[in-house]
């Protein structure tokens, strides 16, 4: 049976019919979002830090964080980046992603909370004892908080911060926990963190056995249904603006109002002033004359 991540079930459920042209259909596009793009950017960026973290034993500047996320921005740019939000322009989502990368840095800084012990690891699990469903999936960062008690972060830039009651049922990370309990023996205690970059917000939650067995069964079940459904339905919604198959979608139109949000701060402004990016306040660092590249 298909392996399972839960970017491959949260599709099935905001909408069968795009699970079907991307899955099934296999339908390739050349397109991304602007917020895709910028997420992209973020988190490889961040990746690269604790890296260098590790490698040298202390961080790189905040203006060699600024400048790597610009250098791998003009890398990275296409043409198939869409802005579906026309009142933002490209410099408005760049200073947008700065921003989610200063705040990280100002609130983490010197990144020495916790031991790293996994970033972007591939994370595979059995949902039953036989094997049968399985799920995978990638964890932005895995920390060793003290002997058996880890935790899984995950980084987030949407504009978006939901409310604790919706991130206390949230599916991705605690499948992830399942994962990390079965792949580390001594994993006695998973804490589950979110780090909401736009809002600065880092967000807390946990899970008991009794909730993830229901949650097993819960993902075992929607799995056997995806896997009996032969006729995907569209499900027109908001979401339908940044569909890359809304061209195809006979129903693509119905979803056009943008869903309710609680809004990060410049969310829909401007871009930031460019001191507010890399300058005045950037911590000192002790220095010994190399060069700290950002790699």
């Amino acid at each position: 049976m298909t392996v399972y991540s839960p970017s491959r079930l949260s599709t099935f459920d905001n909408c069968p019919k795009q699970f079907e042209f991307r899955y099934i259909q296999k339908i390739q596009r050349d397109t991304e979002s602007i917020e895709a793009f910028v997420g992209k950017r973020v988190h490889e960026v961040l990746e690269r830090l604790y890296h260098h973290v590790a490698r040298h034993s202390r961080p790189p500047s905040l203006r060699q964080v600024l400048d790597r996320y610009r250098g791998d921005w003009r890398l990275r740019w296409h043409e198939g980046v869409e802005i579906i939000k026309q009142e933002n322009d490209t410099d408005h989502y760049l200073a947008y992603g700065a921003r989610c990368l200063e705040n990280y840095y100002r609130s983490h800084y010197p990144f020495e909370d916790g031991e790293t012990v996994a970033i972007e690891e591939n994370v595979q699990f059995k949902l039953d004892a036989d094997g049968r469903y399985r799920g995978r999936g990638i964890i932005d960062r895995v920390v060793r908080r003290r002997p058996s008690h880890y935790e899984i972060h995950d980084y987030k830039t949407g504009s978006y911060l939901p409310p604790q009651s919706r991130l206390d049922s949230d599916r991705q990370l605690a499948l992830y926990q399942i994962g990390i309990q079965q792949s580390l023996a001594d994993a006695e205690q998973v804490d589950l963190v979110w780090h909401y970059l736009s809002f600065n917000r880092t967000v807390r939650s946990s899970r008991s056995e009794e909730q993830l067995d229901r949650l097993r069964g819960e993902t075992i079940d929607l799995i056997e249904r995806i896997e009996a459904t032969r006729e995907f339905q569209t499900k027109p919604g908001p979401l339908c603006r940044w569909c890359e198959y809304r061209d195809l979608c006979p129903d693509a139109k119905l979803g056009a109002s943008e869903p309710p949000s609680a809004k990060a701060p410049g969310a829909s402004e401007g871009p930031p002033s460019g001191a507010g990016l890399a300058g005045a306040l950037e911590p000192d660092l002790p220095r010994s004359g190399e060069q700290l590249d950002l790699l």
